[in-house]
């Protein structure tokens, strides 16, 4: 009898350890230091024997021990640790999908097929139990956008450990994401796979350049018989108070968004950018920065190289494109540390792979 109400106690103890979450930490009571660590800056610098200091949980101190602030405070001995920056996942949507199969968890897509007015801010939720294992492998900053459609809506800049959207919120709205229509299609039957180039592109184009337009008068307005949300969030991107990030892979898509956005004279990212490797003059030329994704992934053709994924990051900094590393999804950010790694073993130095 004894043991049966021990095994009963037992698991009603485990249901009650399993509710439990990571919450944010409490404040900060005193002054801390991390004293001599190796601290890689994130900037390309390293600090030997550096100190790190914390007040009222802000960062009031990086550099050399010379100088450094230790008076009255709680000494931390790093004796000889690496200690790295926090990473930041970008064009990710983390806090906004949950379990893929159920479909009540899945909030990063809005009906329809143009949605600028779409948020991800206020749909972010905090408590998934997704994000602490991405905090676990050293990602504490993500742009959360949302998906689907051709412009899928707002994106906005989250710090992984909040009570809610509002706690979590570090900038809001940064920018609206277009998904520029792809160049090629691919049908998949008995045979395999196969690719055509897309007979529609031009149509669907130039219906993206037609919307643009009726949202490029709508902001020139200064007053409106009806009011249009959707229009309203553009108007941020006209007046370059928001960026517009394009999702673009193959070469023609990228030349034809970079035209498409230097038409609208708007602030312009590739997302994606397979083939940037193609247009590198191109990107230069027009100060066009690129979120590369695809880094783990296969060539994009039988005629390409089979390391093009691996190395495309070291061609982009060699020509001195600004760009940063991604991958698509939520739960994948957890391995960011790890496509980092891939670029260093292709040609890119393991400081500025942390740059980016």
């Amino acid at each position: 009898m004894k043991i049966t109400i021990l095994v009963i106690l037992t698991l009603l103890l485990s249901q009650i350890t399993y509710a439990q979450r990571i919450v944010p930490a409490t404040a900060q009571q005193t002054r801390t230091v991390i004293r001599g660590g190796i601290i890689h800056m994130g900037n390309g610098q390293i600090v030997e024997n550096g100190v790190i200091a914390f007040d009222k949980g802000k960062i009031t101190y990086v550099g050399k021990l010379e100088g450094a602030p230790l008076a009255n405070a709680t000494i931390i001995e790093a004796n000889g640790k690496e200690i790295y920056p926090g990473l930041i996942a970008p064009a990710t949507n983390l806090g906004l999908n949950e379990i893929e199969l159920v479909r009540s968890t899945n909030d990063f897509a809005e009906v329809g097929t143009y949605n600028p007015g779409t948020r991800s801010l206020t749909t972010y939720n905090t408590d998934s139990k997704i994000i602490p294992t991405v905090r676990s492998n050293g990602i504490l900053i993500a742009q959360v956008a949302p998906q689907g459609g051709i412009i899928s809506g707002a994106s906005s800049i989250m710090q992984l450990d909040g009570w809610n959207w509002e706690d979590a919120q570090y900038f809001a709205d940064d920018g609206i994401h277009l998904n520029w229509p792809s160049f090629f299609q691919f049908k998949f039957d008995d045979n395999g796979a196969s690719e055509k180039i897309n007979e529609d592109y031009e149509k669907q184009v130039q219906e993206i350049r037609s919307y643009f337009s009726q949202a490029s008068g709508y902001s020139k307005q200064a007053l409106h018989l009806e009011r249009n949300i959707n229009f309203e969030a553009l108007t941020k991107v006209f007046q370059k108070k928001a960026t517009l990030f394009i999702h673009a892979d193959y070469i023609h898509e990228i030349v034809n968004a970079i035209e498409f956005a230097k038409e609208l004279d708007v602030r312009m990212v590739i997302v994606g950018g397979r083939d940037s490797y193609l247009c590198t003059d191109l990107l230069k030329e027009t100060n066009t920065a690129v979120i590369l994704g695809n880094v783990h992934s296969l060539p994009s053709g039988d005629d390409v190289n089979f390391d093009i994924p691996y190395t495309t990051a070291a061609m982009l900094h060699q020509k001195g494109i600004l760009y940063c590393l991604s991958i698509y999804g939520y739960w994948q950010q957890r391995n960011l540390p790890f496509i980092a790694g891939t670029t260093v073993a292709n040609g890119i130095s393991k400081e500025d792979a942390l740059k980016s």
